[in-house]
């Protein structure tokens, strides 16, 4: 995907990337954050504030003077990971602006996080948002449009005056999205990857990386990946292989065995939705079980 060095910012500086959206990247920059999380700034009087992200004084205060005298009207989350949503109750307190997220209660967070961020257990919204609700400003419009598979509580946020789509973690400007059982859905993410091919955004902003100019060409080729590595799953498994430190050896064999467990938790994942779409089958549970094919 894109690299660190074709993606040119200075951290704590706002960057005017359309004549309605600033970003402003926090200095969190590692395995699962890239250079950090981006920080989107939108409207002109009236302002929403997208993903705040960690807590990190530096970044608040970078925030607040990206804004300038305009008013921060809204706080909106893409999802409750630790990188994204922290920072939003500190804003809050700033600007008095109200919190926008979608919430399930229902959420399975028991994560190891050595696989990602971590989830920001505490968090709650003061507005609830589901798949289709309209947030307004002064002049602009966001559509929350939900989006699981990397979290259950994704929301994905379209720019109606600008045919742009804050895609959060779901669609990234580096690389693939983690998908980590059990919140983690790979069925799910699937299908939402599906659901944006029938939007036509002219440009996606992800909260890592770069904007995303040819978004349904990379949306394509996420599907395209993530099928093809089913068909591998497939082939180990007519092969011999049916435990998944087995799967990860053979189809992983050119990556840092150190990324393994991260690998082991991606084809988890896979085996989920291929068991539950009928394509495989499986005697115990998760990364212990023994899968086979029909």
């Amino acid at each position: 995907m894109n690299s660190f060095e074709n993606f040119s910012f200075e951290y704590g500086a706002s960057e005017q990337i359309t004549p309605l959206v600033k970003r402003v990247i926090a200095k969190n920059p590692g395995p699962f954050t890239y250079t950090g999380t981006g920080t989107f700034i939108v409207g002109t009087k009236e302002l929403a504030v997208i993903d705040p992200g960690p807590i990190d004084n530096n970044h608040l205060n970078a925030i607040i003077k990206a804004c300038g005298k305009s008013k921060i009207s809204h706080i909106i989350i893409t999802h409750t990971h630790n990188d994204h949503s922290p920072l939003s109750k500190p804003l809050q307190k700033k600007t008095g602006a109200p919190i926008y997220a979608f919430l399930n209660e229902k959420m399975d967070t028991k994560t190891n996080n050595q696989f990602e961020e971590g989830y920001d257990n505490s968090f709650k919204p003061d507005v609830v948002i589901k798949d289709g609700d309209l947030i307004k400003g002064y002049d602009w419009t966001l559509e929350a449009i939900h989006t699981p598979g990397h979290t259950s509580n994704h929301m994905c946020y379209s720019l109606a005056e600008e045919s742009i789509l804050f895609s959060g973690d779901h669609v990234m400007g580096w690389s693939t999205t983690v998908i980590v059982p059990p919140d983690g859905d790979m069925d799910e993410y699937l299908k939402s990857l599906e659901k944006l091919l029938d939007r036509n955004h002219q440009m996606y902003l992800p909260t890592h990386g770069t904007q995303i100019d040819d978004p349904h060409d990379l949306v394509n080729k996420y599907i395209e990946h993530r099928n093809n590595r089913e068909d591998q799953i497939i082939k180990v498994i007519k092969s011999g292989s049916s435990m998944i430190s087995e799967m990860v050896k053979i189809i992983y064999s050119d990556v840092d065995p150190g990324l393994h467990p991260a690998a082991s938790m991606s084809t988890l994942a896979h085996l989920n939705r291929m068991v539950k779409n009928k394509i495989i089958k499986v005697e115990g549970t998760g990364l212990k079980g023994n899968y086979s094919i029909f």
